[in-house]
């Protein structure tokens, strides 16, 4: 069964890789396709995964499943979203974008924040009817860094019930708690219950 993610994100691919090898899929980048990068134009993680999922399914032939995610935090309005990968502008940087995230609620009393994920798994460019998981991951936002794993906001970002950051958890214990963990597990049990991919 080969299936190509509709992103380039080295993090995404791991954490999605090690997710469904057990299921024997076979996960395929689709840079490996010279697919280009698709425009992610909305203000809804959904719209944005299922454009990115049917781009790549349109440019491969092949099932396709995307991922849009992010941190929303409490105190500004949900922001940055969906525009938490590019937050500090062009080109993209987890290090300044770590550093307006935390500048911007430097005089704010609530630091809850959580990630949201969605993920969209289509057939094919056409699918009516795409398979959809989201998943949560609550914690709040720390004003200095722990931990050396993870990727994004994981060092900034405390799950208070661990007392540790996203960067300080083994890929075990990220894969079982975060929103992308959540939204796989999901997506899997629908693929489980649905139609066999071609």
């Amino acid at each position: 069964m080969r299936l190509v993610i509709a992103s380039g994100n080295p993090g995404k691919l791991r954490e999605i890789g090690q997710m469904l090898a057990p299921l024997g899929i076979d996960v395929l980048p689709q840079g490996d396709f010279g697919v280009p990068e698709c425009p992610e134009p909305y203000y809804t993680f959904i719209e944005n995964c299922l454009a990115k999922a049917r781009h790549a399914s349109l440019h491969t032939g092949l099932p396709a499943l995307a991922d849009d995610s992010g941190i929303c935090a409490q105190a500004l309005n949900g922001a940055p979203g969906v525009f938490s990968a590019r937050y500090a502008g062009e080109p993209k940087s987890d290090q300044r974008n770590n550093e307006k995230l935390v500048t911007a609620l430097a005089d704010q009393s609530d630091r809850r924040a959580h990630y949201y994920c969605v993920m969209v798994l289509v057939r094919h460019a056409e699918d009516p009817e795409p398979l959809i998981a989201e998943g949560r991951w609550h914690g709040e936002i720390i004003a200095n860094p722990r931990g050396a794993g993870g990727f994004g906001y994981d060092p900034y970002f405390l799950v208070p019930t661990l007392g540790k950051t996203g960067a300080e958890l083994s890929a075990e214990e990220k894969n079982s708690l975060s929103h992308r963990g959540q939204a796989l597990r999901e997506l899997v049990a629908k693929l489980r219950a649905a139609e066999p991919l071609p």
